[in-house]
């Protein structure tokens, strides 16, 4: 890998440690929101999926225009937009505000995802896009090592506004290091006729590859935060656990996979990305199926149990969206990933919202019916194997049609 590409990897992985470090801030925040504003577990969930409702609907508006522009500006533009919601939801006073402020970044926010993987599917060609993929998962990694721990401390030490501000402050930070050293990916502009907002639509409908593909995303987000929004309340209240002990399952987790993902990465390219994939998603089962049935047990086990899911969880994605981005074409993948990205936003907001109806808090604080969703998830995270078969299959014959 050259120095331009190693600049690149490392300035999006730094995007992409912003933007889910401010999602997954969110998620082990419930026992400090709900008391703070009084507010149910229902209520919580819908801050929540504020953000990835706003970003999957702002995702599929732009997927009509994004391929009409540098990828760099497009990116550019939404990072801004994203650290100002930001900002603003670390000085919010109240449950209204915080809500409206996680709409604002939501909804830019919602752009970034899709640009990121398709600067990266436009500059690594497919055999090397693996190890692409999984240096940037390793930024999921990072921020679960760094990121949450902080945050958890932050709000534990100062406030919950803490957490945010500082997510804002890396991104003022960010921002001109992104116009100074990300070059122009411009390439699918040159010789292209633009397709117009309903031949974009047209285009995936007709392509049983590019609807399966949609659907693979949006199962494995639905699949895997169904158990995210509510991992931190259970294992406080029900497995009986403190605050400062629970940032250690996101630190434990995020060491392992910030190790794991470039390999799984290489794996995916030297033994095939849907082989990979399968076998990550089918070990992944056992340990959702002990986290949201685990009774109080000695932490180290819990320590041991989390990691192995983070490493297991994130390993079926890498493969998966190395697959996803196969199924288009340069001249429309912004479009389509952006499609793919609202997709994915709208099944994470859906997979809150599902949680928050199924889990209850109890009188005495405990989290019940948390291994329904347990099994929900399991259910969803198996039927991805399906769907990413019978993609694989269909965009074998349009290859070979096509030969």
């Amino acid at each position: 890998m050259g120095k331009k590409e190693r600049i690149l990897l490392l300035l999006l992985a730094a995007v992409n440690f912003t933007h889910i470090l401010d999602f997954m801030i969110m998620m082990p925040l419930g026992n400090y929101l709900m008391p703070y504003f009084h507010i149910s577990a229902q209520q919580f969930s819908f801050i929540v999926a504020s953000y990835t409702l706003s970003a999957g609907i702002s995702g599929f508006t732009a997927a009509f225009f994004v391929d009409n522009y540098d990828r760099k500006k497009v990116l550019i533009f939404a990072y801004v937009g994203f650290v100002l919601g930001t900002l603003i939801c670390g000085i919010a006073p109240t449950y209204t505000t915080l809500l409206c402020a996680r709409i604002f970044a939501g909804i830019f926010g919602g752009l970034i995802g899709a640009q990121v993987l398709s600067i990266v599917a436009d500059t690594f060609s497919y055999e090397r896009r693996g190890m692409a993929m999984g240096t940037l998962m390793s930024a999921f990694s990072l921020a679960s090592i760094v990121g949450v721990p902080l945050g958890l401390f932050l709000a534990t030490r100062l406030s919950w506004h803490a957490p945010f501000l500082l997510v804002g402050g890396i991104g003022l930070v960010l921002i001109p290091l992104l116009i100074k050293f990300l070059p122009s990916v411009s390439g699918h502009l040159s010789g292209q006729d633009r397709p117009k907002a309903t031949e974009v639509i047209g285009q995936i409908m007709r392509n049983r590859s590019q609807l399966l593909a949609l659907s693979l995303g949006g199962l494995l987000m639905l699949g895997h935060f169904l158990i995210i929004p509510f991992l931190n309340p259970f294992m406080e209240f029900n497995v009986g656990f403190h605050k400062d002990q629970t940032m250690w399952i996101y630190t434990v987790g995020g060491i392992l996979t910030f190790f794991s993902s470039p390999l799984v990465g290489k794996l995916s390219d030297k033994y095939g990305k849907q082989r990979v994939f399968v076998m990550f998603v089918l070990f992944s089962l056992i340990p959702v199926f002990l986290i949201t049935h685990m009774p109080p047990i000695p932490f180290y086990y819990v320590l041991i149990v989390t990691g192995i899911w983070f490493v297991l969880s994130t390993g079926r994605s890498i493969p998966a969206q190395a697959m996803i981005s196969n199924v288009v074409e340069p001249s429309q993948r912004g479009s389509f990933m952006s499609f793919n990205s609202s997709i994915q936003q709208l099944f994470t907001g859906m997979a809150s919202l599902i949680a928050g109806a199924i889990v209850i808090k109890e009188p005495s604080g405990k989290i019940a019916h948390y291994n329904w969703v347990g099994y929900l998830s399991i259910i969803l995270v198996c039927c991805s194997i399906f769907v990413a078969r019978a993609m694989y299959r269909s965009q074998e014959r349009t290859i070979a049609e096509a030969a």
